[in-house]
C-alpha cells in the first residue's frame, strides 16, 4: 500500500527530475551574433518599463549602454500577455529587431489568469518574432508570495522553443530589499543587476562578446 507520505516523495522527485531536464534543454540554447547596428526590443509590461525608477535607470536603457546596441524599450504597466501578444505585430514592424527579450506574464499572475493561457501568449509571441526572423531571449518573473519562483511554464516555453532564459535574476532581485522599490518592482540597482544577468546571458548564447 502506498502511502500519502511516499506518494509525496514520488511527486517531489518527479518534479525535481522534470525541472532538471527542462533546464538542461534551455541552458544551451544559441543565438546569432547580434550585428553592431542591431535592434533589441525588450517587451513586456512595468518590469521592462522601469516602473520604480527613471526611464534611464530602466534595464532596456541600461543593457543599452553595456551591449553598445539601440535596445528599444516597449515595456507597458499594467500590460496582460494577451494584450501584448495582440501589441507585439505593430512593434515588431516599427522596430525591426534583431532581438527580443520577452518579460512577460507578471500581471497575468497577479490577477490569477489561466496559467496555460499565460505560457500560450508566451509560445505565441515568440512564434511571432521567430517568423519575422527576430531571435527570443525570455526572462522568466516570479510568481507573487514568499517564495518568489517562476512558474515552471516559463521553463518548459524555454525548452520547448529553445529560448536561452534568465530565470535567477528577477527572484533574486526581488527578494532583496535594498535592491526593490516596491515588492513587485525593482529600484534602480536592481534593474542594473538585472541587465547585467541579461548581459551575461547574451554572452552565454553567443549574440555578443
Amino acid at each position: 500500500m502506498i502511502t500519502k507520505r511516499k506518494r509525496l516523495l514520488v511527486s517531489l522527485l518527479l518534479t525535481i527530475v522534470t525541472s532538471a531536464f527542462l533546464m538542461a534543454c534551455s541552458s544551451g540554447a544559441k543565438l546569432p551574433r547580434l550585428a553592431s547596428d542591431a535592434v533589441i526590443v525588450a517587451f513586456g509590461d512595468s518590469l521592462t518599463f522601469g516602473t520604480g525608477a527613471t526611464l534611464a535607470e530602466s534595464y532596456p536603457a541600461i543593457l543599452e549602454r553595456l551591449v553598445g546596441r539601440r535596445v528599444v524599450n516597449s515595456g507597458v504597466p499594467g500590460e496582460v500577455t494577451g494584450q501584448g501578444l495582440s501589441r507585439l505585430p505593430e512593434v515588431l514592424e516599427r522596430e525591426k529587431p534583431a532581438l527580443m527579450i520577452l518579460c512577460h506574464g507578471g500581471n497575468d499572475m497577479l490577477r490569477r489568469l489561466d496559467q496555460r493561457q499565460t505560457a500560450n501568449n508566451l509560445r505565441a509571441m515568440t512564434r511571432l518574432a521567430r517568423e519575422r526572423g527576430v531571435a527570443v531571449v525570455i526572462i522568466a518573473v516570479p510568481s507573487p508570495g514568499l517564495s518568489l519562483s517562476p512558474p515552471l511554464f516559463y521553463r518548459e516555453t524555454a525548452a520547448e522553443m529553445r529560448l536561452p532564459i534568465e530565470e535567477k535574476a528577477l527572484p533574486m532581485v526581488l527578494s532583496d530589499g535594498s535592491l526593490k522599490s516596491d515588492y513587485i518592482h525593482p529600484n534602480a540597482a536592481g534593474y542594473r543587476r538585472l541587465a547585467e544577468s541579461i548581459v551575461a546571458l547574451l554572452k552565454k548564447s553567443g549574440a555578443v562578446e
